[in-house]
């Protein structure tokens, strides 16, 4: 069960008010940014079933959100408990938007229940090229910076490469990990299919990763119907099923 709940962590984690205030001109780019970006992909909650082996084991909020500064709010959590096991974790980036490039600002991510807690919490200036990993005051420089994104914020820009070209077949990502090394993670188009979900029938389209060296695979579904909104998720690994994740609600 252990190794099921790492494997949840490291794939799951595939979310203004009026001022009477004058307006800046960089206050003004940064509204004009956050209404732009928020016509895209709106705000929302989405709510999904966690499976285990066909058993439901728990659920997961994927959530994104518009600050009043214009940087948009990222949030992801899954709530996970099965026999004698329990397992709580939270992901939330911040990020802001620039001509549909996600550009990842911080990171935090909080691991409760059996076994080890866990606690990371990062901030990034790619203009200055490091990283600074805030647990352990200790900051690291980037060889390079162009497209890197964190552990949560890679699903969102996934999101809006589909949205923006539906007809793109690879997509691969730099990612930074929670203790500062950077990975490709790559996705390949995998055809598409008619899911029946908890929230109902909807058409998707279906995208892969497999890992070679770990023997494992994961699939992701999104529907365009939604807004190329991520409605399943499943992995496997050396041929066992691990997880699952199916979309049960979704509200504005």
């Amino acid at each position: 069960m252990q190794k099921f709940l790492s494997l949840l962590c490291l794939t799951l984690p595939l979310l203004a008010s009026a001022t009477t205030d004058i307006q800046t001109p960089a206050s003004s780019n940064v509204v004009t940014q956050k209404k732009s970006f928020s016509a895209t992909i709106p705000a929302y909650r989405a709510t999904y079933t966690l499976l285990h082996k066909s058993d439901p084991v728990g659920k997961a909020i994927r959530e994104l959100s518009y600050l009043e500064d214009g940087k948009v709010k990222y949030h992801y959590e899954t709530d996970i408990s099965w026999l004698i096991f329990s397992d709580q974790r939270s992901e939330t980036a911040i990020v802001n938007i620039v001509k549909n490039q996600v550009i990842p600002l911080s990171y935090d991510y909080q691991r409760e229940g059996t076994g080890r807690d866990k606690y990371y919490q990062w901030q990034y200036d790619l203009a200055g090229k490091t990283a600074t990993d805030l647990k352990k005051d200790n900051k690291i420089s980037l060889d390079f910076t162009d497209g890197l994104l964190d552990k949560l914020s890679y699903h969102l820009q996934n999101r809006i490469d589909l949205i923006k070209n539906p007809a793109q077949k690879r997509f691969v990502y730099q990612v930074i990990s929670a203790k500062g090394s950077i990975k490709n993670y790559q996705y390949e188009y995998d055809g598409e299919e008619e899911l029946i979900l908890p929230y109902g029938l909807v058409k998707t389209i279906r995208l892969k990763r497999e890992v070679l060296d770990k023997k494992r695979i994961t699939y992701a579904w999104f529907a365009p119907e939604l807004n190329y909104l991520l409605v399943k998720l499943y992995q496997v690994k050396a041929g066992t099923e691990q997880f699952e994740a199916q979309l049960s609600t979704l509200e504005p």
